[in-house]
């Protein structure tokens, strides 16, 4: 059977990236149309219904999303939601699914150019770029985003692995970034959250796709910064990520 699913994944897999492509490049001049004429409301509407597609996507290779929020989530202050990293399929439910929460990435500089819609809303859809080469400019791009979250009351995305894991596991949190984010803004909750198989969309590097993935993500209890010790937080919150992490 599973060398069956592996066959069947080859053309199934031209299919959704055919299909992928067309949604990106479809979208570009849409996203361009609404941040230019109607401005960010509209804009951020593109991006959203972009990332439904996306996952629609996927669907054409058996893959199914599952997302758990909590109640209780905060309104009307900025947010920070942290969560480990698998794959680039982590960040269509998040962008759907927590659409209402205005969700702001921080993601690499490498990523704001050369890719239709993705890099158009990397650079002005609220996201930041980081050079992780250069931690002057990551630093002051953190400290610029904290403000801007805290301004806009926003939640903003931060993978605090640093880079994704190829195979589920877990890896240290690295806490500099977490830290500048929390310090700029104290006014704010964290939302612990769990990617749990975005992994297995990758398990083969980019083809094929396998079939039949299950792709869970799980929001925790928001947790208010203020009411912690710094270094005492970014470990619970940690902790909070890997213990519903499936292997």
């Amino acid at each position: 059977m599973k060398t069956i699913l592996r066959v069947l994944s080859y053309p199934l897999t031209a299919i959704f990236y055919l299909c992928f492509g067309i949604c990106i490049v479809l979208f570009h001049p849409v996203q361009w149309f609404c941040f230019n004429v109607f401005g960010y409301a509209a804009h951020k509407r593109s991006v959203e219904w972009l990332n439904w597609w996306l996952m629609r996507c996927l669907n054409i290779l058996g893959s199914r999303f599952t997302v758990t929020l909590p109640e209780g989530i905060p309104k009307d202050v900025p947010i920070i939601i942290v969560s480990n990293h698998q794959s680039m399929w982590d960040i269509p439910p998040i962008i759907w699914y927590m659409r209402k929460l205005h969700p702001k990435f921080v993601s690499k500089m490498e990523l704001g150019k050369g890719i239709p819609s993705i890099s158009y809303n990397l650079r002005h859809g609220g996201n930041i770029l980081i050079d992780r080469k250069n931690p002057k400019q990551a630093l002051t791009e953190m400290i610029k985003f904290g403000r801007y979250l805290s301004e806009k009351n926003f939640s903003g995305v931060i993978f605090a692995e640093g880079t994704r894991s190829r195979d589920g596991h877990p890896k240290p949190f690295r806490r500099s970034g977490v830290s500048t984010l929390f310090k700029k803004t104290k006014d704010a909750y964290v939302l612990p959250l769990t990617v749990n198989n975005s992994w297995k969309l990758q398990r083969y590097g980019m083809f094929p796709v396998p079939l039949g993935v299950h792709v869970k993500l799980i929001a925790h209890a928001p947790l208010k910064i203020s009411d912690y010790d710094l270094d005492e937080l970014i470990d619970t919150v940690e902790k909070t990520v890997t213990s519903a992490i499936e292997i």
